[in-house]
């Protein structure tokens, strides 16, 4: 009998998350699991994204520019907000329930082979089985460019099996220290993994610790490096307001991109520097083209704005789960809302830096509600009060995102704003509460 979607979904999350395994990370045992299934990655030209923040929006900024051009575009990404759907897509199109259950019972026939006869020690993790059947998919289905974002480093990522056309590396900052490193320079050498002898390479200038550490891998592999500086908006760009003209293989186009804040300049000038070195292995990208698909760009829980409706204020949900990304969150609210009344809404994973994160956001806020999404890594309310202590901040603590968006729209009235972050895991769960959409699947 053909396995259900329900079930594809309810055994793939129970193979738990990575960060919560003992298992020690091995790229052979992913390339041995893409072996039996015939290598389909080595079927696909790729592009491999790396880094720690802005990794998915220029993923879905390049996919959004090749699509434009007329291919048939993959995008893989992680975590989703919704539905693990949600990470594999085909031209914007999230792969349907029946292809997701056909994938997985393929790579789950051939993994239960592999531990069997000895070939692999244990049974591949939840993302190494969906990045399998990512590369099953899209390899089936003909598509014609697979836009990659790398999981978490890139060295050991299970994405990390495919030989792409063009690296390209993201922001870096400390997130994930016990896998990745203490330091800047650790992590970049971590993330600096997708880089492959004579490639190419798309990034731009960071901190020095960052620098340094690319700039001996990529001397060290033999890369060549793109820098994407010239794709940067001019100075005179009003603030976080992301539309502005810019000139593109020799031609000037409008820019109008809908994610917004000044952090996204510099994911967008990534993969617009991309798309143009693509050229170089046969894609033809043209200004049109990126002009087209940088204004068709979708990419939910970014900076994403709500507007006011009927009993409920204004909503801003946005992603932040690191400190690099609360400040990101904190310069694009002081750029859209100066002078609005701010009441946040917010949750984080045990893991991370609640600590920094509040010291960064919530001076922002005339109030904070701490909650907890159902993800068991959620740090509880009352946790997040202890922890923020410092911040001299007013915490209100809500056992569910359901009570704390009731609470939080009562207490912002018509004309404040609510701003809901921290971990993906709370937007996720914001916006089925506030879309009506079926529950979050979380892993």
């Amino acid at each position: 009998m053909p396995v259900t979607y329900e079930s594809a979904i309810s055994q793939l999350l129970a193979l738990g998350h990575e960060l919560t395994s003992p298992r020690k990370f091995e790229l052979a045992h992913m390339r041995t699991l893409a072996e039996a299934l015939g290598n389909p990655q080595r079927r696909l030209p790729s592009v491999l994204i790396a880094g720690t923040n802005g990794k998915g929006s220029t993923a879905a900024t390049l996919a959004s520019m090749a699509q434009a051009a007329g291919y048939r575009t993959g995008l893989y990404t992680s975590p989703h907000l919704l539905r693990v759907n949600e990470r594999i897509q085909i031209n914007q199109e999230p792969i349907s329930d029946s292809e997701l259950a056909e994938m997985y019972e393929r790579v789950e026939s051939a993994a239960a082979e592999l531990v069997a006869r000895g070939a692999l020690p244990w049974h591949p993790s939840f993302f190494e089985m969906l990045t399998a059947m990512m590369f099953e998919y899209f390899a089936s289905a003909g598509v014609e460019l697979a836009v990659l974002e790398v999981g978490m480093g890139g060295r050991l990522d299970a994405t990390n099996i495919t030989d792409p056309a063009i690296s390209v590396i993201t922001d870096i900052d400390l997130d994930h220290q016990q896998f990745l490193g203490n330091t800047l320079a650790e992590i970049a050498r971590e993330k600096a993994g997708i880089l492959r002898s004579n490639g190419v390479v798309v990034l731009l200038p960071q901190h020095p610790q960052v620098n340094d550490s690319l700039g001996n891998a990529i001397m060290e592999c033999g890369a060549r490096a793109i820098s994407a500086v010239k794709h940067m908006p001019p100075m005179t760009q009003s603030a976080g307001h992301n539309s502005f003209p810019l000139e593109v293989m020799g031609t000037e186009i409008q820019v109008d991109f809908p994610l917004q804040g000044r952090h996204q300049v510099r994911n967008l000038a990534l993969a617009i520097t991309a798309a143009e070195r693509l050229h170089d292995f046969g894609f033809n990208i043209m200004p049109q083209h990126a002009e087209k698909g940088i204004r068709e760009t979708r990419w939910r829980g970014r900076f994403e704005i709500l507007p006011a409706e009927a009993g409920r204020p204004e909503i801003v949900l946005d992603v932040a789960h690191n400190p690099a990304g609360a400040w990101a969150l904190r310069s694009a609210l002081s750029t859209f809302y100066e002078d609005r009344q701010l009441t946040l809404v917010f949750g984080a994973m045990r893991d991370k830096a609640i600590q920094e994160i509040a010291d960064i956001l919530f001076p922002l806020a005339e109030r904070v509600i701490a909650t907890q999404s159902r993800n068991p890594r959620s740090a509880t309310p009352h946790e997040i009060a202890e922890i923020v202590q410092r911040t001299q901040s007013h915490v209100v603590e809500e056992a569910s995102v359901g009570a704390a968006l009731q609470q939080a729209f009562q207490l912002a009235g018509d004309k404040g704003v609510v701003v809901i972050t921290g971990s993906i895991y709370i937007v996720g769960e914001a916006l089925e509460i506030l879309s009506q959409v079926p529950a979050r699947q979380s892993v």
